[in-house]
């Protein structure tokens, strides 16, 4: 078995121990990793919410031997916050799914001596996110072994637990043989290399000074303003926004920024039901349902949804005049993985008529091509994808929209219970990473639009001639320039006025295809010559058979909102076009036989 898995692709691009990646090179073997625990347990490296890290791992052993009962399991948080979180979680659905639901936290502070042990309660706890190179904390939640595979789905679903630098961290204060701590040469020089003649800065011509990133408040105060920066619209637009700093807040995830955005809403607002409108990615679909009072789930995101939505609420604010009748909406620009966009503009008018709020998750449209300002309170974005590009490190971000009516009372709510938990050099490789993404995404932006006017020509959506084919193998190319262009257009980046030089957003770096059967979509992607596996936004191309992968065992479900079970997703990277496009033709050659 690779290091990335028992296939191989995908070593040449990322060698780091904190790789996020995992290679699934055949059909197959995406099957067994989505219906064998043994399989995924034989894996050396994944994505760290899904595969547990080795070194965390390791942390996990010394704390059940340490602290653990006979037949016991446990994950690590970073706070005493998070653990409580995750023991809420974990004894809810566990008592859901009738399995044992008692759950533990043991407090275990590292100091530079040995190690101790303290109550929560009465300890004055470590400040969460910094590092420093004398102490660590964790919080440890301790569970039944039946009650497991529950307890797995808050670390995969909410993306809390400890990463796993921290963890290398807590093993080198432990003194524990073969885990010094972070290799500085890696966080602190060769994370975010520049592409081949590009600079290194992607706000070089700004001005921007070089950080050197040497420590991790520099770093994050970096990134804070960077995202922010690329919130700046154009003065002539109506929608103007101001978004600062102090509006942009970090998390170790996506994930743990979207269960923080949920978290606050309910504390901030009246507790009702979230409404999550369009095909969203799995996980956010399980953090508003498992958490509160629940979500309704319109999975087309169609106008006719729209029309359906207004009913509902407006039935449900004639029962209770007094309250707004839905907590949240959630929906993404574009969706992951039908790149289906909502029609933004009656959302949010519905959300004014109603008063609720909107949470928009920007991360496949990333910065640089949508703007979602108009119409979310919140923006949610995986820093872990685009942004970073380099599959080392994850992070996310949280922004609170400062033109919203309720942007005064979500802020300081926000900042009343916010937890810096984004460890030190996690934050430090996230900012060098980041240098590069405008350009980057330029250049894949470029690329999967050239890809995708060349698959949609062979597609039979596309209407290519059957005279001179061995047969369509494609059914449809999911790809904003045509899918709901119209919505999409609404929230694509307009080029500031005056400024010919500036180009406006691209369609994205991401598209998934559908097949005439399953049998071709299956040799396409065994025959598609490019790094295989779950991940996306890298600064190379990926692929993977999405819905076999997250929704084996939902494939009636899945379909029913247009995910068909042959559907093959693709994140395309920086790499030459002509290269990308020759093993886009070797694989449809095996798909059409």
């Amino acid at each position: 078995m690779g290091a990335l898995g028992k296939g191989t692709q995908g070593l040449s691009h990322t060698s780091t121990q904190h790789t996020i990646l995992s290679s699934l090179s055949t059909w197959q073997e995406t099957i067994e990793y989505s219906n064998d625990q043994t399989f995924r347990d034989a894996m050396k490296t994944g994505h760290p919410r899904f595969l547990l890290h080795r070194s965390v791992q390791k942390l996990a052993e010394i704390c059940r031997e340490k602290f653990g009962f006979d037949g016991e399991r446990c994950l690590l948080l970073p706070t005493q916050r998070t653990a409580e979180d995750g023991k809420k979680f974990i004894h809810a659905l566990a008592l859901r799914f009738g399995k044992p639901s008692e759950v533990r936290v043991v407090h275990f502070r590292i100091g530079p001596h040995g190690d101790a042990t303290s109550s929560p309660e009465t300890d004055q706890p470590v400040q969460p996110g910094l590092y420093s190179p004398a102490t660590a904390e964790i919080y440890i939640i301790f569970f039944r072994a039946a009650t497991n595979n529950v307890a797995r789905q808050f670390w995969q679903n909410c993306g809390l637990g400890i990463s796993s630098r921290y963890a290398e961290h807590c093993l080198s204060l432990l003194g524990v043989p073969g885990f010094p701590y972070l290799d500085k040469s890696e966080s602190l020089h060769t994370c975010g290399n520049p592409l081949p003649g590009v600079n290194g800065s992607a706000f070089g011509s700004q001005g921007e000074s070089d950080l050197g990133s040497s420590t991790g408040s520099d770093a994050k105060v970096a990134l804070r303003q960077r995202i922010a920066s690329l919130f700046v619209r154009d003065e002539s637009s109506i929608a103007l926004s101001n978004i600062s700093e102090d509006d942009v807040f970090l998390f170790p995830s996506g994930m743990s920024a979207m269960w923080n955005a949920h978290q606050l809403l309910m504390a901030a607002r009246p507790l009702e039901k979230s409404v999550i409108f369009g095909f969203s990615y799995l996980d956010t679909l399980k953090v508003i349902e498992r958490s509160g009072p629940g979500a309704v789930f319109y999975g087309h995101g169609r106008e006719s949804d729209i029309d359906n939505l207004d009913n509902m609420l407006a039935r449900r604010q004639a029962e209770n005049p007094s309250s707004p009748p839905i907590l949240a909406l959630y929906t993404e620009c574009p969706s992951n993985p039908r790149l289906h966009t909502v029609n933004m503009p009656r959302l949010r008018a519905l959300a004014d008529k109603y008063n609720f709020v909107i949470v928009i998750d920007e991360t496949v449209g990333t910065f640089t091509n949508v703007d979602v300002l108009p119409y979310a309170d919140i923006v949610i974005t995986s820093l872990s994808k685009f942004i970073s590009g380099h599959a080392d490190v994850l992070g996310g971000s949280l922004v609170i929209n400062p033109r919203m009516p309720y942007y005064s009372q979500l802020k300081s709510h926000l900042q009343s219970r916010y937890e810096d938990t984004y460890f030190d050099p996690d934050a430090i490789v996230m900012e060098r990473n980041s240098r590069d993404f405008l350009e980057r995404m330029r250049i894949a932006n470029s690329n999967a639009e050239y890809l995708c006017d060349f698959l949609r020509a062979r597609s039979m959506e596309g209407g290519a001639p059957s005279e001179g084919i061995r047969g369509h193998a494609i059914k449809q190319v999911y790809y904003p320039k045509f899918v709901s262009r119209d919505n999409y257009e609404i929230c694509r980046r307009r080029r500031p006025t005056g400024d010919p030089d500036t180009a406006p957003g691209g369609y994205g770096a991401l598209f998934s295809l559908t097949f005439t059967s399953m049998r071709a979509s299956e040799a396409f992607f065994d025959a598609l010559k490019v790094t295989k596996g779950p991940g996306v936004g890298m600064m190379f191309t990926s692929s993977c058979p999405y819905t076999i992968l997250c929704h084996s065992l939902q494939l009636e479900w899945a379909a029913q909102y247009w995910v068909d079970a042959t559907l093959v997703r693709v994140s395309v990277g920086t790499e030459n076009r002509e290269v990308l496009r020759k093993a886009i033709e070797t694989a449809l050659k095996a798909a059409e036989i």
